[in-house]
């Protein structure tokens, strides 16, 4: 029988191999320690080779986070230090870090990028493709076997048929991004049917990049624009920004329930009027949204159990996937995340999570609830390097177009908190060329 219906919408330098010698570059990872000024490529839990890097010096610390390569050449000029030549670059944000070849003194001597040392750096450019993740770390950190019920699997091909071929389809239940690109599962809607389960995915397709965080401002902004419009406020797109057409819509709702006008645009009133009126509860604590070839495709909200304790950041791929058999390995790295008090407040964290404890990535796995309609479109869909992002901070400003997600595991509060960034760059010249494109999120 059909599945259920379908919601609409990654030292010194060791033995370096030649990318001819995997069979999926998408399962390498990179790992870069600042604590040891070192970067380690994994395959799996394979070390594939070693090498000792030189990362941001006082002052240009380089961030901590998950990140993934965006961009490629062999020979680029920094448009912010004076043209300064970066041999090999693969560039890791659009607003100017990456991996080069450079001068590698046995400790931190860079504006922000990682350096490679020459030779190790074409190396390693030559053995990665756009979409390979690396993670930056403070303490030293390397991928673990995971298994988890909460993990996602591969799932077999479906026969090619119409879905529901006698039932009325329901256009409400659809939601679209402001550009079109992906699809949106508010909560609340109802399911929708659209078309075939059948889409069928290469083996060789580029693989899914997933996140999940806490629901925040625009994912509550989301929900408001839905349910105004599902009762007859028109809200515009539900794209999470409070446009003129929203904020038309919510003043109209709040004279229909003799709300207050004056105040905060959402407050706590509204939205639990809103959500009376459309039949519903508070929405879940969680979103995950999902990625290919740095586009979107789908997001939905999901349920985090003791959402007032933090979740951590946590990596996880996925590799030897066997589809017939319904089976993958998935390895996972957790990493040490800051935050402010001000920042857990305003995610409504009361305990912070500790990167140290044993299992606790299988912690973090075990207090989502995902969906089974979640759970098959992504199965459908993952093919080997699928990889999962927790964490409890949303989508940051490196997240935009043409990237994967970018999840910075120290806050720029976090860091001017700490000192740790008391002078910033001094843009010298910057190029007109279209390799800069500034961080915007399209979610």
């Amino acid at each position: 029988m059909l599945r259920g219906v379908l919601f609409s919408l990654g030292l010194l330098s060791g033995t370096i191999l030649s990318q001819s010698a995997f069979a999926d570059t998408a399962t390498l990872q990179i790992i870069v320690s600042k604590d040891q000024q070192s970067m380690t490529v994994y395959d799996g839990e394979k070390v594939v080779t070693t090498s000792k890097v030189s990362t941001g010096k006082a002052g240009h610390t380089t961030p901590s986070g998950i990140f993934s390569i965006l961009e490629k050449r062999k020979y680029h000029e920094s448009n912010i230090y004076s043209n300064a030549p970066m041999p090999f670059m693969q560039r890791l944000t659009w607003s100017g870090i990456a991996l080069h070849e450079g001068n590698v003194p046995n400790y931190p001597a860079s504006h922000g990028c990682v350096r490679i040392p020459t030779g190790t750096a074409k190396a390693i450019y030559d053995m990665t493709e756009r979409g390979v993740h690396v993670v930056i770390s403070d303490a030293p950190v390397k991928p673990v076997k995971i298994d988890n019920a909460n993990l996602f699997v591969p799932l077999k091909r479906l026969p090619s048929e119409p879905l529901f071929p006698n039932t009325d389809l329901r256009p409400t239940a659809m939601k679209k991004a402001a550009d079109g690109s992906y699809d949106v599962a508010m909560a609340g809607t109802d399911p929708m049917p659209t078309g075939s389960l059948q889409a069928v995915v290469p083996e060789d397709a580029a693989p899914l990049r997933i996140l999940i965080h806490r629901r925040g401002a625009r994912e509550t902004m989301l929900d408001v624009q839905t349910h105004l419009t599902d009762l007859g406020f028109d809200a515009g797109v539900a794209d999470g920004i409070a446009g003129p057409m929203t904020r038309e819509a919510i003043a109209g709702y709040k004279r229909w329930k003799g709300l207050p006008s004056g105040g905060t645009l959402i407050s706590k009133e509204f939205l639990a009027a809103l959500y009376n009126s459309a039949g519903e509860n508070a929405p879940p604590a969680g979103q995950i949204l999902v990625r290919r070839n740095f586009e979107p495709l789908f997001e939905a909200p999901i349920g985090i159990k003791d959402p007032e304790q933090a979740l951590g950041t946590h990596f996880f791929t996925a590799d030897h996937l066997e589809r017939n058999a319904e089976t993958a390995e998935w390895h996972a790295v957790t990493l040490k995340n800051e935050m402010t008090e001000d920042e857990m407040k305003q995610l409504g964290i009361d305990k912070p999570s500790d990167a140290n404890l044993p299992n606790a990535a299988v912690a973090a796995l075990d207090r989502l609830d995902i969906s089974k309609e979640v759970r098959e479109r992504i199965g459908e869909l993952m093919t080997n390097g699928t990889s999962l992002t927790i964490t409890d901070q949303g989508l940051g400003p490196e997240t935009g177009k043409g990237t994967d997600f970018v999840t910075l595991t120290r806050s720029q509060a976090n860091i001017a908190q700490a000192g740790l960034n008391q002078s910033q760059p001094k843009p010298v010249r910057r190029s007109k060329r279209d390799s800069y494109i500034g961080g915007i999120g399209l979610y």
